[in-house]
């Protein structure tokens, strides 16, 4: 079966298409659609096997860029599909799902409608994502299409961790409550990192660390979440590249009054100019900040980034009453050795112990503790494509057993 998987954003398209077949799951091309809507915009496509094909020209909007998409999947030089009717079914990553989706679910009418009544809980993302799906239902009529939910993972989460301690009407009324995100990533690599270390993902208490732009951190006990650090939005938590993370409600207020800042602006303010960015005044990108770790304020927004994550996982390892494992991912995770070795230090009193000789300059799945560490330590890939695919596939073809 092959399957698109479609990442619409506001202004950009990434998009896969894997041949899931089995274990034999192959990744034939990805890519990015990038400037939707503006005058020039820019298409990279790379297939497996074949030369990088780059597009530049106007994309008023996402139904222009899902066709360039299917263009470049099709084209006698650069494609790796002879006909479009060889994509069995899309997979749409959605960013939030609210309450009303625990699972990923094949799209209809009513699913359409409920995505866009989380357009207001997500309203960068969401409505984005309601436009892939609805360019690819004219584009593609007859082809599947599957939701995969950034929150749905964490609808198990309960309710003692997932609300605020506002009125309780607030949350019958508006439904704020912590939702999580990077639920796919979370889900994927906790699942892998068990069988690099042989635990059974049931019975195991594990906390998951994805670290790249945006951060998150998320307490799994015996395969379900059970608590994260994201909130209603993805602003909560950790300290990430542009966000402040976790902050006294007082100083926004503070901040809206001394500066006469609005609504709009206060929440663009924390969302695009603070964390890393704007503790060290160079760059919300952690290899520029290691670059300049000369600078005091470089050195101290990458102190405050590893203490804030290794306070989460603390916490969480009280909530569960004990810890089996942590797990690093995403592009930090992956590839930044040296954070991993300050919140693994933070740890030890855990009984963390990790392998620093074998950390340094790790970028591939591996346990990274010690053989004698009370808590396993581990690096692992996260695929969040490969998870959007397979639970396409899954959901199509138990639908076409039915039929």
């Amino acid at each position: 079966m092959n399957v698109l998987v479609l990442n619409c954003g506001s202004s950009s398209i990434k998009y896969q298409l894997l041949s899931m077949s089995g274990d034999d799951n192959r990744v034939l091309a990805k890519g990015i659609v990038e400037r939707v809507g503006l005058p020039e915009g820019v298409m990279v496509h790379k297939p497996v096997g074949k030369a990088v094909f780059e597009l530049k020209k106007s994309f008023p909007d996402h139904s222009c860029g899902i066709d360039a998409i299917l263009n470049a999947l099709t084209d006698k030089e650069h494609g790796v599909i002879n006909d479009i009717q060889n994509i069995d079914a899309v997979g749409h990553r959605v960013a939030h799902g609210g309450e009303y989706f625990s699972d990923s679910v094949l799209i209809d009418e009513q699913t359409k409608i409920n995505i866009d009544k989380c357009s207001d809980l997500a309203p960068l993302h969401n409505p984005a994502n309601l436009k892939g799906i609805v360019s690819m239902e004219k584009l593609l009529p007859n082809v599947s299409q599957v939701a995969v939910f950034d929150t749905s993972f964490h609808q198990t989460i309960p309710l003692k961790a997932c609300l605020y301690a506002i009125p309780y009407e607030l949350y019958e009324q508006y439904r704020i409550r912590r939702y999580g995100f990077h639920g796919t990533s979370h889900k994927f690599v906790a699942a892998k990192a068990c069988k690099m270390a042989g635990l059974d993902i049931n019975n195991s208490k594990i906390v998951t660390c994805h670290m790249g732009n945006g951060v998150s951190v998320t307490a799994i006990q015996n395969g379900k979440s059970i608590d994260t650090s994201m909130g209603m939005t993805p602003l909560e938590g950790a300290v990430m590249g542009t966000r402040c993370g976790d902050i006294d409600a007082g100083v926004i207020t503070y901040l809206q009054q001394e500066k006469n800042l609005s609504a709009s602006e206060i929440n663009s303010f924390l969302n695009k100019n603070c964390g890393i960015y704007g503790i060290s005044g160079i760059s919300s990108d952690m290899r520029d900040l290691w670059s300049n770790c000369d600078s005091e304020r470089a050195r101290l927004a990458i102190d405050i980034f590893i203490y804030r994550i290794a306070k989460y996982v603390g916490a969480y390892a009280a909530a569960m009453n004990g810890l089996d494992m942590v797990v690093y991912t995403g592009g930090i995770g992956e590839n930044d050795w040296d954070v991993r070795l300050g919140i693994s230090k933070h740890l030890e009193f855990l009984g963390a112990k990790i392998d620093a000789e074998l950390n340094d300059g790790l970028r591939i799945d591996k346990i990274i503790s010690l053989p004698d560490s009370k808590i396993k330590l581990a690096l692992a890939e996260t695929n969040e494509e490969l998870v959007i695919a397979t639970d396409t596939a899954n959901i199509v073809t138990k639908i076409k057993a039915g039929k």
